[in-house]
């Protein structure tokens, strides 16, 4: 019988990051012949090759690098239950990792953390502010135990997403933009203006590009930002517009520093999605995190 244990499978994993058998033993506090040992039961074991040497580097086969995919999603898991157990039914200490795209991590989030935190001042909560996709990838990997994302879908047979608020996009300009003094502008008009568009990655970004190509309207230049806040800083300066979270601006509304109306033909919508793994356990502290977090979304947002 096959005798793979967690110490092998993480022999596997370090040595795909590392490339070298005397660092993987410090790491894991083992001597090199042990490791070398269990590398080669490995290799007995599953009767294929798992390892090879190139230029003085241990690097994984296919075969290996097989493993090594079934090895990380298995350590993860084995950390998960540890930590599971650990912190049973109790919301006196521990650790709440939480992966949010921008405009939620942004201008939803601190609140509900700085009121849960008060509460629960022996959880410590780690936030990591990354795009969908990215924050997608961090579940699927079990790296998070909590992902909040605005997007305009967010699928995966691994994951349940809850929609938790609408995100709708609306058309900015500074007051003394030429569009300050329409009141419904029409695609021609917004389509003629200087544009900074989101990142390529973004949904917003997506969306916009969807609603120029609805429109048959292309923009001839445009400036390209990756960060929200640069692109309200530059529409501020009064010569450019942009589509962005209404969430995103609902502060500089009030201040009269910007102005927004309707986008033309139809709300372009994205949620903001609460997002677990299927497979993970949903502890006492998530549990309750996520009751916090539905409560404090539904007063905030429509």
């Amino acid at each position: 019988m096959m005798n793979l244990n967690l110490t092998k499978l993480k022999i596997v994993e370090l040595l795909e990051k590392h490339n070298k058998i005397t660092t993987v033993a410090e790491i894991l506090n083992l001597k090199q012949p042990t490791v070398t040992f269990h590398m080669k039961n490995m290799e007995k074991d599953f009767g294929v090759k798992l390892f090879e040497t190139k230029m003085g580097k241990i690097v994984l086969t296919d075969a290996g690098y097989a493993l090594q995919h079934y090895a990380v999603k298995i350590g993860a898991l084995a950390s998960e239950a540890e930590r599971a157990v650990s912190e049973f039914d109790t919301l006196r200490r521990g650790t709440l990792r939480i992966g949010a795209s921008y405009v939620p991590a942004t201008y939803l989030l601190p609140g509900v953390l700085h009121r849960f935190s008060s509460l629960y001042p022996g959880v410590h909560i780690a936030l990591s502010v990354k795009t969908a996709p990215a924050v997608r990838e961090m579940l699927e990997r079990h790296e998070i135990d909590l992902g909040i994302a605005s997007t305009d879908s967010f699928e995966s047979p691994e994951l349940l997403s809850e929609p938790m608020g609408r995100d709708e996009l609306v058309l900015i300009f500074a007051p003394s933009h030429k569009l300050a003094a329409i009141g419904e502008p029409t695609p021609e008009q917004i389509a003629s203006c200087y544009f900074v568009m989101h990142g390529i990655e973004s949904s917003t970004r997506r969306l916009t590009e969807n609603w120029l190509a609805a429109h048959s309207r292309r923009l001839p230049s445009y400036l390209e930002f990756d960060s929200l806040e640069a692109i309200k800083q530059t529409v501020m300066l009064g010569e450019h517009v942009s589509f962005v979270s209404h969430l995103a601006v609902q502060d500089e509304i009030k201040r009269g520093l910007l102005q927004m109306r309707s986008i033309p033909g139809g709300r372009l919508n994205r949620h903001i999605y609460m997002v677990t793994n299927k497979q993970r356990y949903r502890s006492a502290m998530l549990g309750r995190f996520t009751d916090h977090l539905t409560e404090w979304m539904r007063t905030s947002v429509e």
